[in-house]
């Protein structure tokens, strides 16, 4: 796949620093942004500088940046979009468009890629296989706070959801790894699972962004963490999806944007192997754990969103 990450994301914000001291109790570390602006940047451990704030009257997200391998890759891209009558922009090292059902600007650029440095398996024990004799387990043991790794996906609300289906993966070049029946596409840009998720809405939004994070047990450190003296950061979790397979926990930034700690998403290497899937009902939300709140399903935000949509529209 000539696309390989997702490399930065940008959120505006209405208040950029109470925003930005959320994310650094959720792990990301501040990064050096340009002197005198009132953004603010934060890397992963393994991703870099993955988020930047930037001051805006309402939550949304700004901004995508996508990493692909070679100039070739660009130039193909925008005869994609051409085919699909979608304008694009010559950006440095790469080329900008916007997808029409979110708004989200989307820039894919020519960028390295990241070798993650590799986390070594817990050591589970199971009926008849002891796999961790005589010791406690690892991950009773940790002290220090949860670091993420790397973004790993954003889910967005989209007014036209086939179109943005169309923009991400007959424009760009995603991959459909799984769908959900006029509803939801989950689609991918690395060999992870999904790395976009566009969902129909009655307004355009961002509903979370997700990070990658070692294993289960660094799900809830981390969740617990944040919700010590923070109880209102809570939303949904500990849970595991089932569209993905991976653990999670989301929480909620002062702006209202949910933010996902998760591990153990599936990954596929080989697209010959993997065999989408279309789901159906609540089955492909979750698996197992407690019930979504209807906060998840519509964020308390929402009817504002709808409400400037429909002003915008008039």
């Amino acid at each position: 796949m000539p696309l390989h990450r997702l490399n930065q994301i940008t959120v505006a914000v209405p208040d950029v620093g109470t925003a930005g001291a959320y994310y650094a109790d959720f792990g990301l570390a501040a990064a050096e942004a340009e002197s005198g602006s009132a953004e603010r940047v934060f890397a992963t451990a393994d991703g870099g500088d993955q988020l930047r704030l930037v001051p805006g009257e309402r939550r949304r997200l700004v901004e995508i940046r996508i990493g692909a391998d070679d100039p070739d890759d660009i130039d193909r891209i925008a005869a994609r979009l051409a085919r699909l009558e979608i304008a694009a922009t010559p950006e440095p090292g790469g080329i900008r468009a916007h997808d029409p059902g979110t708004g989200t600007s989307v820039v894919v650029e020519v960028t390295g890629r990241t070798t993650q440095r590799e986390t070594p398996a817990p050591p589970y024990n199971a009926p008849g296989h002891v796999t961790r004799p005589d010791t406690r387990a690892p991950g009773v043991l940790r002290e220090a706070p949860v670091r993420p790794r790397k973004l790993g996906h954003v889910v967005l609300g989209s007014t036209d959801q086939e179109g943005s289906q169309r923009f991400f993966a007959d424009g760009l070049g995603f991959k459909v790894s799984d769908t959900v029946p006029g509803l939801a596409a989950f689609m991918r840009c690395s060999t992870d699972h999904h790395n976009v998720l566009v969902q129909q809405a009655p307004a355009a939004f961002l509903h979370h962004t997700a990070w990658e994070v070692d294993d289960v047990d660094e799900v809830g450190r981390g969740a617990t963490a944040m919700l010590e003296g923070h109880p209102e950061r809570h939303v949904w979790g500990l849970g595991r999806h089932h569209v993905g397979s991976n653990f999670f926990w989301y929480l909620r930034d002062p702006a209202g944007n949910f933010s996902e700690y998760y591990s153990d998403l599936d990954c596929i290497v080989e697209d010959a192997l993997w065999k989408p899937e279309t789901l159906e009902g609540m089955r492909g939300l979750y698996n197992w754990g407690p019930p979504p709140p209807p906060s998840f399903l519509a964020p308390e935000d929402l009817a504002e969103f709808m409400t400037d949509s429909h002003g915008a529209a008039s």
